[in-house]
């Protein structure tokens, strides 16, 4: 049995389509999942780089590639009334949910994914809204005690350190599969594609000289 890390925030589309797609892209197969969450801005802050929603041609494509995906995988989809949105509280909350030094299991992945892409264009940070999720929730300690808070800042420091830059992505044996488009390619990889024990991967990252921008 394969172990797979998935590090994701709700704060992305593409983390929750393919939180959804997950168990059928690699249906039959026999893994298990850690489910991670971290901060999204904080990998871009360390990578130097801006989110594709907050550069304004990129953020129309994005939400229109996105709804298309949603749309031909057959899952539903709402974006939040703002976005990009602080997924702080979220973060914290998903933290908090299992005892320390747990993963929040699935179900509790899945009711922060809706609250934030199910619920008709809510405001994801919606005060109230956040309150009944907790209530749903009853997380086994405080979402915003000093250990959940430096929990979610060392996780998200442990993906820095593991090369990790964009959400979602799925470890598995040291390996990392970024996007929702990268899942055939997970699969294809735990059902022992010769490709990947051969040189083709290590080669495919060779770095190359090429032109370095001031």
């Amino acid at each position: 049995m394969k172990h797979l890390v998935f590090w994701f925030d709700p704060v992305s589309p593409y983390a929750y389509l393919a939180f959804e797609r997950l168990p059928q892209a690699l249906e039959g197969l026999s893994y298990r999942v850690d489910y991670q969450p971290i901060l999204f801005a904080g990998l871009l802050k360390q990578w130097g780089q801006k989110g594709p929603a907050e550069i304004e041609p990129k953020r129309v494509w994005t939400f229109r590639q996105v709804a298309w995906a949603a749309h031909r995988l057959g899952i539903p989809i709402a974006t939040p009334a703002q976005h990009p949105f602080n997924p702080l509280a979220l973060l914290r909350l998903l933290h908090a949910c299992p005892p320390e030094g747990l993963t929040p299991n699935r179900w509790q992945c899945e009711r922060v994914f809706h609250h934030v892409w199910r619920s008709g264009g809510a405001d994801a940070g919606e005060p109230q809204r956040l309150s009944a999720l907790r209530e749903a929730l009853a997380p086994a300690r405080d979402p915003e005690g000093d250990a959940v808070k430096k929990q979610l800042k060392d996780r998200t420091a442990e993906a820095l350190a593991k090369g990790v830059f964009g959400v979602p992505t799925v470890e598995v044996d040291g390996r990392l599969f970024w996007g929702l488009d990268a899942l055939e390619m997970l699969a294809a990889y735990l059902k022992g594609d010769a490709w990947f024990d051969g040189p083709a991967w290590d080669e495919a990252a060779r770095a190359r000289p090429g032109v370095v921008r001031g």
